[in-house]
């Protein structure tokens, strides 16, 4: 019989409403976790390799030991999608340090908790990726290491939640003057026929689809610039785009009520979002 919705827990498959942790554990006192989350095509996970490679630079990063080597979570997820058999199945991956009584320091010999969820993915619909998505900008409050995928995402939250209320689909986050990325994507534009976007380190987690885009672009002799953009940029780019693991290659076109470009998803958004596509066939 197979599980609607499945989880791993330590070790363990089991029906997704039967997964429970102790109110204990590091991650729900503290945050105190790392996480990633990966989709797939046609039944197959996307660059499962680079996610289960970033997740482990973000354990090693806040000192959490990494339970299982490359080979059993590569068992692992192929199990749990034979488990949930949907068409096309999101995954989410989190660690934490473990259970123990509350106190900031921690022992290291804790056990990490290890969850995965499977359920099934809804793309984006195709309309909103033709038109294009409209977004606000806000101050970026977050900590200095955005570069680790942390489990504390209260300022991604509020974030998000701001962008939900306003009637839009992203808030693009600036710090300093400076666009670092959205709430839950990274952020490109183009300006004068050059690719822009924010460079790697401590101010953005630099997303899968980010770096396969930037790959992409390279590959077709566009020229690229891993720099920070101003505010000002931003608002008077010809094209601006989003990219992520649910959202791919997604234009912005409108930001604050300004409309970006035509007001269309421009030529190299279009050309990107066909190129990553055939990149996942």
């Amino acid at each position: 019989m197979t599980v609607p919705e499945t989880a791993f827990l330590n070790g363990r498959f089991l029906p997704l409403a039967e997964a429970t942790v102790s109110i204990e554990d590091r991650g729900f006192q503290f945050g105190d976790g790392v996480y990633e989350v990966i989709r797939t095509y046609r039944g197959r996970p996307f660059k499962l390799d680079a996610h289960l490679a970033r997740l482990d630079r973000s354990a090693q990063a806040i000192d959490l030991r990494q339970p299982y080597p490359f080979e059993r979570w590569v068992e692992y997820v192929t199990e749990g999608l034979r488990l949930g058999d949907f068409p096309e199945t999101k995954i989410y991956v989190q660690i934490t340090r473990g259970t123990a009584p509350r106190d900031h320091a921690y022992a290291p010999d804790l056990q990490p908790t290890v969850l995965m969820t499977f359920r099934e993915l809804q793309p984006l619909n195709a309309i909103v990726q033709s038109t294009g998505v409209a977004a606000m900008t806000m101050k970026d409050i977050r900590w200095g290491r955005c570069d680790i995928k942390s489990i504390n995402l209260l300022a991604n939250v509020l974030a998000r939640q701001q962008a939900k209320k306003r009637g839009v689909f992203e808030s693009i986050l600036v710090r300093d003057g400076q666009v670092t990325e959205g709430a839950v994507s990274n952020v490109f534009i183009v300006q004068d026929g050059k690719l822009i976007t924010a460079p790697e380190g401590g101010w953005i987690l630099s997303g899968v689809t980010r770096q396969v885009v930037l790959e992409l672009a390279r590959h077709e002799g566009l020229t690229v610039q891993e720099r920070y953009c101003s505010e000002q940029e931003l608002l008077g780019a010809t094209e601006v785009f989003l990219t992520g693991t649910t959202v791919e290659v997604l234009g912005v076109v409108h930001i604050d009520g300004k409309q970006i470009g035509t007001g269309q998803p421009g030529p190299l958004t279009r050309s990107l979002a066909k190129r990553f596509l055939d990149e996942t066939r």
